[in-house]
């Protein structure tokens, strides 16, 4: 949509980059895009160890990287008539897209791995699931037991990885649905059978279904999560070593538009 106003803005005249309207957008975006560079150093130099909380900070880069890339896509109304400017033009879309990655392969990393694994521990404890449990939630049916202990088997097994773990990234979701949804007919089943033999109200059933179902999903989401935890992890490393250099290229290509423009 906003590259679509920008298009029309573009051929409708509304304005040119060249006009005070479309010079000051490309002014603002770039002077924002520059600012970006505020968070990584933030990071990484003392002086600004204490200028705020980390997270204050990411949510700016954030704010930042979608206005400041915003702004020039208006300025230059979706046309570019230079090759400095078509390199300039296309690093930020490259730079703004990954970033639109990295923000999201982030959040499936920034709480830790071994924060997982704790609640991960503590769903496995619940369902009695755990090498110290005598007896699990689930006894009443020992194949979903064993489907369970197989899930997490495989789950676990770090000799499944393939290229940065992705085949097990996809086969472990297909795998989870499948588990999830042969358990819960099982349940399903064996409760019935329960409820006619032991007399259950409607609602009685409907309730221990629910409970059945709210544990599956609960303990299958941290088994899942944990094991591509690893994936997201050397994802986020890959994509750090090819953001960076777009970055530069950007804020190269970027200094040569403004002096050609301004020379020329």
């Amino acid at each position: 949509m906003l590259a679509a106003g920008a298009w029309i803005a573009g051929r409708l005249e509304l304005y040119t980059p060249g006009s005070d309207p479309g010079y000051y957008m490309g002014l603002v975006g770039s002077i924002l895009m520059a600012l970006l560079l505020l968070y990584p150093l933030r990071k990484r130099l003392r002086i600004l160890q204490r200028a705020g909380e980390l997270r204050h900070w990411f949510k700016l880069h954030m704010f930042l990287g979608i206005t400041g890339p915003v702004l020039v896509i208006y300025h230059s109304t979706m046309k570019v008539s230079s090759l400095n400017a078509a390199v300039a033009f296309y690093s930020m879309l490259v730079v703004a897209g990954s970033g639109i990655i990295g923000r999201f392969i982030y959040t499936k990393i920034h709480h830790g791995l071994y924060g997982r694994q704790a609640t991960l521990r503590e769903r496995q404890e619940h369902l009695g699931l755990s090498g110290e449990s005598v007896k699990s939630k689930f006894h009443f049916a020992p194949r979903i037991e064993q489907r369970l202990r197989s899930l997490e088997a495989y789950a676990t097994d770090r000799t499944r990885t393939g290229l940065f773990g992705l085949r097990r990234f996809v086969s472990l979701a297909v795998r989870v649905r499948y588990v999830y949804w042969r358990s819960m007919r099982e349940v399903r089943q064996i409760l019935s059978n329960a409820a006619a033999t032991r007399a259950w109200e409607p609602q009685e059933r409907a309730h221990r279904i629910r409970v059945a179902r709210r544990m599956l999903k609960g303990y299958m989401r941290e088994l899942h999560e944990v094991a591509q935890f690893h994936t997201y992890e050397r994802l986020f490393s890959l994509w750090h070593v090819l953001h960076v250099p777009f970055v530069f290229m950007l804020v190269f290509s970027a200094i040569i538009h403004v002096i050609y423009v301004h020379m020329y």
